[in-house]
Order: C-alpha cells, then sequence, then structure tokens
C-alpha cells in the first residue's frame, strides 16, 4: 500500500490532533534511528522535534524496546494496586534522579494527568482553592489542565476551572512591565508578591509554573527568577510545583530544569522523555510530607491503567539508558554548540529577532521587524501568513522534522544527536531562511 493510500484509510476514521481536520499536516513515520526517522518511501528525516519533545533517548533504542517485550510476556496487564518488580524499581529510580525534595510518585498516564493530579493534591493538603499559573503557559489538554493553561488553546471550551490566577511571564525579549533585563530585578518573579497580597495567601494552594517554558516560546528564566519564586512560595506558605513534563528528563542538560538553578520544588510533575515516548507514563513527584497527610486520608486520585506494567518498564529502561549512556551530561555539553550557532544564524538574517537555548532546546523568535519586535506572526492568529507556511515547506523539503510554532521555531532533538547532525540540521535551517527570506543581515 502507498502512503497516500494509507493516510487515506487513516483519514477515513481517525481523528487529528489540534487542527481542522481538512487542514492536517500528517507526519509520515515507519522506523528510525537515533536522531533520524524514516517516512513510508524511505526518506531519512532528521528529527529536531523529538516527535513532540518527547523522545529524548532517540528511535530505535533496542533497550527499551526489549524492556517492554520482556514486560508483555511476563505481565502486560495488572490492577491500578498491584505490586510488582518495574513498579517498585521506577519509584526508587525517579526517587534518585528527581530533586532531593521529591520523595514519593503517583504514576498516570500524561503529562495532562499529572498536572490534573497535581493540581487536586495540592488543594486537598492545603484546603485551598486557587492556584497561580504563568500568562504563556501551557499543563495539558484535559479540562484541569487546560484551566491552569494561558495558551489560547483554552478558549474554546471556556469556562475552565475556577481559580487560576494569571502571572507574567519571564519573557525577557518583550519583558510585559516594560524593563530591561540588566536592571529589572525580575520583577516577573517579584511581581507575586503584589498578585499574592492582592487575592490573599490563605486562599492560594499552589503557583504551576514550567521549570523552562515549552513550545509557548521557549524561555529560560533568568538566574534568579526561580530562586526568587521558591523564596516567595515559602514566605506565604504556598506550594512550589514545577511542570517538568516538556523540560524534565535532560531536555535543558540536567535532568529537570529546576536543577538548573538549584531549587527544590514541593511537587514535579513529569511525562513526555519519561519513556522517550514509548508509552505512555505521567508521574506527579511529591515531598514526603505531602505524601504522608495521605496515610490516613483518602487520596482522591485513581485511574485504571494507573503505573501500567509495560509504561513502567519502558520508563525504568528509559532511565537507565539516559544514565548508561551519559545523555543528560551530553545534552548539558551541546550547549554551547545549539547556543554559538543559534547566535551566527541571529547576525545572517533579519528575521531571526531573539535567540534563546538551554541544553538541547533552541529557540528563535522570528519577527518582521527587529527595530519594532513585530512578530512574525501574531499570538493570537486566526490564520498562518505565506512565508510561514513557506518556511515550513522548505524545511519539510529538506527533511527536517522541526516545530514552528506562532512566531517561535524551535530546536529539540534527540539527546543522542551527533554533533555534526546537529550542525547539518541547523545549516538546513539556514538554507530554508534564507530561501524564504532573502538575504543575510549585513
Amino acid at each position: 500500500m502507498s502512503p497516500r493510500d494509507l493516510e487515506a484509510r487513516q483519514r477515513r476514521h481517525v481523528l487529528y490532533t489540534w487542527t481542522a481536520q481538512s487542514k492536517a499536516a500528517p507526519v509520515d513515520i515507519a522506523g528510525g534511528d537515533g536522531a533520524w526517522f524514516v517516512d513510508h518511501a524511505g526518506e531519512r528525516w532528521l528529527d529536531f522535534e523529538s516527535q513532540v519533545f518527547n523522545c529524548n533517548a532517540g528511535h530505535g533504542r533496542a533497550a527499551i524496546i526489549e524492556a517492554m517485550q520482556r514486560q508483555a510476556g511476563e505481565l502486560a496487564c495488572a490492577h491500578p494496586a498491584a505490586v510488582f518488580e518495574a513498579k517498585a524499581a521506577l519509584g526508587e529510580a525517579l526517587n534518585r534522579i528527581t530533586p532531593a525534595s521529591i520523595d514519593r510518585f503517583f504514576l498516570c498516564l500524561s503529562g495532562a494527568e499529572a498536572n490534573e493530579n497535581a493540581f487536586k493534591i495540592a488543594r486537598m493538603f492545603t484546603g485551598r482553592s486557587k492556584v497561580i499559573a504563568r500568562r504563556r503557559s501551557y499543563h495539558g489538554a484535559s479540562m484541569g489542565a487546560l484551566s491552569l493553561t494561558g495558551d489560547p488553546r483554552r478558549m474554546p471550551v471556556e469556562p475552565g476551572l475556577w481559580g487560576v490566577l494569571r502571572a507574567e511571564d519571564p519573557y525577557c525579549y518583550r519583558c510585559p512591565f516594560g524593563l530591561d533585563p540588566a536592571s529589572c530585578g525580575t520583577r516577573c518573579a517579584t511581581h507575586l508578591e503584589h498578585l499574592i497580597e492582592m487575592e490573599g495567601p490563605d486562599t492560594i494552594a499552589a503557583i504551576f509554573f514550567e521549570g523552562v517554558t515549552g513550545a509557548n516560546g521557549g524561555f529560560v528564566p533568568p538566574d534568579d527568577y526561580w530562586p526568587t519564586v521558591r523564596a516567595i512560595c515559602d514566605r506565604h506558605g504556598i506550594l512550589l510545583v514545577s511542570d517538568e513534563v516538556f523540560s524534565g528528563f535532560g531536555r535543558t542538560g540536567h535532568w529537570f530544569a529546576v536543577d538548573r538553578w538549584g531549587v527544590a520544588p514541593d511537587l514535579i510533575t513529569m511525562a513526555k522523555g519519561l519513556t522517550s515516548g514509548y508509552a505512555p507514563l505521567g508521574a506527579v513527584g511529591l515531598r514526603a510530607d505531602i505524601a504522608d497527610f495521605f496515610a490516613d486520608r483518602t487520596l482522591q486520585c485513581g485511574l485504571t491503567s494507573y503505573a501500567h506494567p509495560i509504561s513502567c518498564a519502558a520508563a525504568l529502561a528509559t532511565i537507565e539508558l539516559y544514565e548508561r549512556e551519559g545523555l543528560i551530561d551530553r545534552a548539558r555539553a551541546l550547549e554551547p554548540v545549539l547556543r554559538a550557532s543559534l547566535e551566527v544564524l541571529q547576525t545572517r538574517h533579519p528575521v531571526i529577532g531573539d535567540v534563546r537555548c538551554a541544553g538541547l532546546f533552541g529557540t528563535f523568535e522570528l519577527v518582521r521587524d527587529r527595530a519594532t519586535r513585530e512578530p512574525l506572526v501574531p499570538y493570537r492568529a486566526a490564520t498562518t501568513p505565506a512565508d510561514v507556511l513557506a518556511l515550513k515547506r522548505a524545511l519539510a523539503e529538506r527533511r527536517v522534522h522541526i516545530s514552528l510554532s506562532r512566531q517561535n521555531l524551535f530546536v529539540a532533538p534527540p539527546l543522542c544527536i551527533e554533533a555534526d547532525d546537529l550542525l547539518l540540521g541547523l545549516d538546513h535551517i539556514d538554507q530554508a531562511l534564507t530561501e524564504v527570506f532573502g538575504g543575510s543581515a549585513p
């Protein structure tokens, strides 16, 4: 069967996500190896999005596949309360790699579910109702997680859950307070004090922030941002929840983005790179005293496929692979290579207004005009401009799978990528930008 016939069969009965079905742009993938995948026509693609920012260990990793196969042969289905080796070992492995403040884990199936459960746990533990999340955030597509989310994707299904307050982002290129990052005093963090004062600290259960903002802009906060937020939470008895669904498992050059600043959250949510996308799994990490709160109180959280055996086996094998191959350190070591390349391309292309980088996560922010910083695509644009569509085509013609979201072009390859392949992909981006937007900057 031809790739076109296969796509037609799929379209007949299966819906695509986040798109009008007539405009869906399928990703044709038949297999893969490392930082590359292969489509059904046999063409090799450089995976600069790690599928959907989750395939951190890379494609075709035998250790993960074989662990899943072994688990399926031993125990493929289990009650949520079941006791088995992969589940116990995964808890031990997560305890080993998470911040020292984190001691217990609630296992679910996705990042959205992890944030849903963290939201519920925060409310139950504190007895408070409100939470604070950032304006340009994304925490998942389920109703509770979407209510936390600042991204416009929440708007078609509003009203969501009551009690979510919005804080401004550490978006230094477009400071929401109009300040110079060199002298701003990290207002995006200290402003939380005003928000908390106005709402009443005794009403706020938790602050939900992404470790490093993901597909809403790739904002890498100033070095004093996370320590400042931690101190504010401590002063007011508010739980600090780090959403590491996107930024966890080496993406920023550390196991979790908050490790970059030595901050210990009270809860941490994770998914994506937890299994490298080989099986669905999410988790909430809890401080010991928060977990102990439920020793004699019912934890009102549960799922039929809680801690699914095959997902647990996939996660355990993935963590062991990260450790064995030093992939977290590798991402950190490649950060200067990626950063230098981003900065060189910024000098060459006037369409690049700003670049940001942490580990193997790079962001080009594209603009109409560097002087005014007019974005290439307005934040809530209803349609995609022709030149953005042309850039997507130019990258696809060069067989680069990459995320271009609004005005941001993201570089997020599997952590196992070779330096030469990283530079090859960036060269393809250079060519595509030149093709669509013309000559280089002087």
